[in-house]
């Protein structure tokens, strides 16, 4: 397993598409959806949940999310077939559920950036556990009746689907923010 900080800087995300088999299961799977857990957490509300797609259930939502696609988009074959490929052919996809509530304390805002935290070590620790993934959200994640079949109950948000399984292809790299530019130190005379 690397270091921490080799880790982190190495982390890439591979397309979904060329995610495959094999993917966590068992205590990997265990580990990685623990792993995922240990983040502020204000309040010790847990304001997440995973669904997850995997094994025989992959083709089943495959086909459903693709139905649902075509309804809403009939002439958008093309992503329909990319969107089906992805589930199918992906061993393990998670949405991460947000299940903010209104609470005295931690506003829901703190709450789901929680979840947005556990999106994060998800990633980060498919890829310390030996495997890729990616975070994607798109229209499954803004879409009512995709979150649903996917199992967003009443007052839930999809926050991130992250598909992990082992890469058919390195990283690539790309431009990175400049971290000059995105700084500045604060002072009396300039906040910021």
């Amino acid at each position: 397993m690397p270091d921490t900080l080799t880790l982190l800087k190495t982390r890439r995300s591979i397309p979904a598409a060329f995610l495959s088999d094999p993917g966590p299961d068992g205590e990997a799977l265990r580990d990685l959806l623990t792993i995922g857990t240990r983040v502020p957490d204000h309040g010790k509300l847990a304001p997440w949940r995973f669904v997850l797609v995997t094994g025989e259930n992959r083709g089943a939502f495959a086909d459903a999310i693709g139905a649902l696609h075509l309804k809403k988009r009939p002439d958008d074959e093309a992503k329909r077939e990319e969107i089906v490929t992805r589930y199918r052919t992906c061993p393990l996809s998670i949405a991460v559920i947000s299940r903010t509530a209104a609470h005295p304390k931690i506003p829901e805002w703190e709450q789901f950036i929680s979840a947005g935290a556990v999106a994060m070590n998800l990633v980060v620790a498919a890829h310390a556990l030996g495997y890729a993934a990616q975070w994607l959200t798109g229209w499954v994640a803004e879409d009512a009746d995709a979150a649903r079949l996917l199992g967003a109950r009443d007052g839930e948000k999809i926050v991130a689907l992250i598909h992990v399984g082992t890469p058919r292809m390195p990283p690539s790299e790309r431009a990175r923010p400049d971290i000059d530019a995105l700084t500045t130190n604060w002072s009396p005379e300039n906040p910021g």
